[in-house]
């Protein structure tokens, strides 16, 4: 346990950001999610409508540090790579 007033402050800080990223990352999940669904479901305008919407997610989150920026552009370039795929 923080003994100091300085890592008390820094506790709290720290509980902060944690609940910050916490809801950011488990809203890139969601986006993320939606493409996966539709590319299993085999609906390639849904998917790419679903990328569309988790491709800025994710580079805000690298953009905040939630994600770092190389993992979010692999996770895009992976995901568009997908939806690509899928037959028209």
């Amino acid at each position: 346990m923080a003994n100091t007033p300085s890592a008390k402050k820094a506790a709290r800080k720290i509980a902060r950001r944690t609940a910050v990223k916490k809801a950011r990352r488990s809203r890139i999940r969601g986006f993320v999610r939606k493409v996966e669904e539709a590319i299993a479901a085999g609906d390639r305008t849904v998917a790419s409508e679903a990328l569309k919407a988790a491709q800025p997610e994710l580079m805000r989150a690298a953009q905040k540090g939630v994600l770092h920026s190389n993992t979010a552009s692999r996770k895009v370039s992976r995901l568009a790579a997908r939806v690509k795929a899928m037959p028209a």
